[in-house]
């Protein structure tokens, strides 16, 4: 399979490419056929780069986005054009934003994960059983910490993490989440789930669920150190989608989880 980089001068992007250069993902059927980048941008290694997106997914079996919102929105509409599966990792989708996605997976395979690494998608699935299996009486919060160049909170895998918390307990995030405590707030309403953020430095990313009990608490916890493993997650995601048929998968698929 030929893989598309959009955004291949970004942090993930570099990574990615970095990766199918190297040669490692020859044996999992994956090579590189570009990256896209904005005009005028220097983009390091020996390899077809342009501006032009829609070249770059004629090339490409399989594209990997890294991006913003509205890069994704339109990559979507190449992915539908040329017949190509996408893997999307880019955090900060709406739900008008993921509606586009479930559209264009009636037509191609499209692979969305807030976050791409093995350890946090086996977190989830963790995080869903504990839920679903602990009384609302168990208080559940969210916290994450992120570089200070992270332009989104909570973070797209925090939500994830809320969102696999609220299915656990047979509801939906919307209903349940708690995103802003300030000032005089009251009593914790039961069943709420609570977001703490924090900003700062170089962290890759961490992050944990706490369910809070009478007397215990339970710490469900992941930490990266470093963002190379969002690069292998989407690569075994673009070689999983080899022959799937168009739909809405999720590293859960991937990861048989």
């Amino acid at each position: 399979m030929k893989v598309g980089i959009v955004g291949c001068n970004g942090r993930v992007g570099k990574l990615l490419t970095s990766e199918l250069l190297s040669g490692d993902w020859e044996e999992h059927g994956l090579e590189l056929a570009g990256g896209s980048a904005r005009s005028g941008t220097n983009v390091d290694g020996d390899f077809f780069v342009t501006d032009d997106v829609d070249a770059l997914f004629q090339k490409s079996d399989v594209v990997i986005d890294f991006t913003l919102p509205e890069g994704t929105l339109a990559h979507v509409k190449l992915a539908e054009k040329h017949k190509v599966a996408l893997v999307v990792g880019t955090t900060g989708l709406s739900l008008e934003d993921e509606d586009a996605l479930k559209d264009a997976a009636k037509t191609v395979p499209i692979i969305y994960a807030a976050n791409m690494s093995v350890g946090v998608n086996l977190l989830l699935a963790l995080v869903e059983q504990a839920a679903a299996r602990l009384a609302s009486e168990w208080d559940i919060e969210i916290f994450e910490s992120h570089h200070k160049y992270k332009v989104d909170a909570p973070s797209g895998t925090a939500l994830a993490l809320g969102k696999a918390a609220a299915t656990g307990r047979g509801n939906n995030l919307e209903n349940l989440a708690d995103y802003d405590r300030h000032g005089q707030i009251g009593a914790r309403e039961k069943g709420k789930i609570g977001f703490s953020v924090a900003r700062g430095g170089d962290v890759v990313g961490e992050h944990t669920v706490f369910f809070y009990g009478e007397g215990e608490r339970l710490e469900l916890t992941h930490k990266a150190t470093n963002r190379s493993l969002f690069a292998k997650g989407a690569l075994r995601a673009a070689a999983w989608s080899n022959g799937k048929e168009p739909g809405l998968y999720s590293m859960r698929d991937v990861l048989d989880l």
